[in-house]
Formats: structure tokens, sequence, C-alpha cells
């Protein structure tokens, strides 16, 4: 069972940037999706999730309104768009898939975890 997170790189500040987390091994299609980041010295921390039918998210307080997050079930695959990019976006991001079928913030009750992909927003 793996997820895959792609998409990370360089962007300035005020960009965009999509990730994406593909799922194999195994679907996913019953189990609510999360994204998470870590900054260098900080502790990882929630930043949105989706129950399993996509239709409800949840997001942290400091990307509300500019990150979305979404998925394809047909593809076992799920997104973080983020615009408006600023510098303390910056982090490696991580995407988990939770044990439950709803939205959920905190990570321990996610069970599977991707590799990370960095995203590093230049000011």
């Amino acid at each position: 069972v793996q997820l895959q997170a792609s998409g990370g790189g360089l962007v300035q500040a005020g960009g965009s940037q999509l990730l994406s987390c593909a799922a194999s091994g195994r679907t996913f299609s019953n189990n609510g999706m999360g994204w998470f980041r870590q900054a260098p010295g900080k502790e990882r921390e929630f930043v949105a999730s989706i129950d399993w039918r996509g239709i409800i998210p949840a997001y942290a307080d400091s990307v509300m309104g500019r990150f979305t997050t979404s998925r394809d079930k047909a593809r076992n695959t799920v997104y973080l768009q983020m615009n408006s990019l600023k510098p303390e976006d910056t982090a490696v991001y991580y995407c988990a898939a939770s044990r439950f079928s709803y939205s959920s913030r905190s990570n321990s009750q996610y069970d599977y975890w991707g590799q990370g992909t960095q995203v590093t927003v230049s000011s």
C-alpha cells in the first residue's frame, strides 16, 4: 500500500501549485483523506482533509480561502490546489489516508502516509 505525493517544487509568493496524491495497492474510496505539512524545526500540522464522498472538506485557518482539496475516486487520487502562496507555506507536504470515512484534522486518525513532497515559496 503506497501513497505517492507529487507536484511540489519552487514557486514565487503569490503563485499557485497543485499537489497530487495517488494511492496504489488498495483503494481508499471509503476513507477520509488528509494533507499535512511540516516545516523545518516545527511539528507536523494539519492543512486540509476531505471525507470519503469528496463533499465535506476541512481546512486549517492558515490556508482557508487559499487552498482547496478534492478527490477523484475513479483515479484513487486526492488533490491539493494551493493559491496565493506565502513563504510561510514552505514545508514538506504529506498526504494521508484515515481509518475513518469522515474528514478529520487529527493526524492520529490517519494510518497510511505518503513520503512527502517539498514545497518552497520564495519571497
